[in-house]
């Protein structure tokens, strides 16, 4: 029986050649499963076990635990990451735009998404700042 056959636009490929390259990703799965399998049985049957009430502990920087376990931390430090995460992201953005934006036919385009772009994180600046979420209290 003859081995099927996918047609694309170059010629011809026999499928047992198309396939062979996702059963090299498959091994080197396996591989890499069998890879962290081993080392972590290896890490649990290696380690000494010897529980002690001191080691049963929690540690915090060499001063005993006092209190509850429970701390409050000021939300307003997640907002100034979040924040910083978004114009992070705003100068990752730029810089395939700055590539793209050189190269001739698409100078009016990428003008215009960039404004567009740049003008969705204005407006979310603007919201923040009338929040008050930029102001350190």
């Amino acid at each position: 029986m003859p081995e099927p056959t996918v047609v694309t636009a170059t010629g011809t490929v026999v499928a047992a050649d198309y396939f062979q390259s996702y059963s090299v990703v498959g091994l080197l799965v396996v591989v890499g499963a069998l890879f962290v399998a081993v080392a972590f049985g290896a890490g649990r049957l290696l380690r000494p076990v010897v529980p002690t009430p001191e080691k049963l502990l929690t540690y915090e920087c060499g001063v005993d635990p006092v209190g509850e376990g429970w701390a409050h931390t000021q939300v307003r430090y997640y907002v100034y990451a979040f924040l910083y995460v978004i114009f992070a992201v705003d100068s990752i953005f730029l810089f395939p735009w700055a590539t793209v934006f050189a190269a001739p036919g698409y100078g009016a385009a990428t003008l215009v998404e960039m404004f567009i772009f740049l003008g969705f994180l204005a407006v979310g600046l603007l919201y923040a700042y009338k929040k008050g979420v930029l102001t350190w209290t």
